[in-house]
């Protein structure tokens, strides 16, 4: 690669770095707006069809081909771990009275359930990004101290489980057969939502009154920012980073979340708050220097 490529990919990855901690943060106050009206699954399949149509047709303007029979497969496969496994378990944590800074703090260990399945796939992370990681974790378990952590067995379990598999989602995608560029985040979303409104009709899901404005307005955000923009560029990362810095937007995300909880959810915050805020920052720049000191892999 040129000197030229190489500072466009450092572009384009701080910016989807920058898209993906500040949106997704906010993804957590939008979830629990839109089940105010929506079912979990329901909602998120609707958002992800949605999402998924709409860049499909933005990669077939920009000249990139329909997926294949097998494309497809792979890409259903994949989405289906991440969207159902992931987001729909985190989505009716949430459901279950679990609160979204807690849910937020309990993603925040997601990095470190990729590095493990990574290592299992034969790619262990550095020291330098084992450190990151740590550092970063601990300033989740400060931040943790602060917010509504009351909820449900049922609740507390899906939180934990969600993690695991989107977290065990990301890291296979690198190994199974999906389509190039857009298309790929297009046939996740569009395959994931499908089998998120099935799984939802399946398991009793039903939309019985009109929901209210702010829920359609929560899931219009969680459309075009939390799936469209946001996951376009998380796919960006997995394809041009390592695990480790692709996920580390978990670290980030609490953040956001205690910061609108305080702002716009009025919720109190205290000292743990203001100690660990920092301390998550300072594992997120671990990480990402550990990425620089990397050699950039070829195009």
């Amino acid at each position: 690669m040129s000197e030229k490529q190489i500072d466009h990919r450092r572009a384009l990855v701080a910016l989807s770095l920058a898209v993906v901690y500040v949106v997704w943060g906010s993804t957590y106050l939008a979830l629990r707006y839109g089940l105010e009206g929506f079912p979990p699954f329901l909602m998120n399949g609707v958002r992800l069809l949605f999402a998924g149509v709409a860049l499909a047709a933005i990669a077939r303007g920009r000249g990139w081909r329909l997926p294949t029979g097998r494309e497809w497969a792979g890409a259903t496969f994949i989405g289906g771990i991440l969207f159902i496994g992931g987001l729909g378990l985190v989505t009716m944590a949430e459901d279950n009275g679990v609160g979204s800074g807690l849910v937020a703090s309990a993603v925040a260990v997601m990095p470190l359930w990729a590095a493990l399945w990574s290592g299992m796939f034969g790619r262990w992370p550095n020291r330098l990004e084992w450190i990151g990681l740590a550092v970063g974790l601990s300033g989740v378990v400060m931040l943790s101290r602060e917010g509504d952590f009351r909820g449900t067995a049922l609740g507390t379990a899906l939180m934990v489980l969600s993690p695991i598999l989107w977290a065990f989602g990301s890291v296979l995608s690198s190994r199974v057969r999906l389509p190039k560029g857009l298309m790929a985040s297009a046939a996740e979303m569009f395959g994931g939502g499908g089998l998120l409104i099935a799984f939802g009709w399946a398991r009793g899901e039903r939309i019985a009154t009109m929901p209210g404005t702010k829920a359609w307005l929560a899931v219009a955000y969680l459309s075009v920012f939390g799936s469209l923009f946001a996951y376009t560029a998380y796919a960006y990362l997995l394809a041009n980073t390592r695990p480790a810095v692709a996920t580390s937007y978990a670290y980030v995300n609490p953040i956001v979340a205690v910061v609108l909880g305080v702002t716009v959810g009025n919720e109190v915050v205290g000292g743990w708050t203001f100690a660990g805020l920092p301390v998550i920052l300072f594992g997120v720049a671990l990480v990402g220097l550990a990425q620089r000191r990397r050699r950039p892999t070829r195009a």
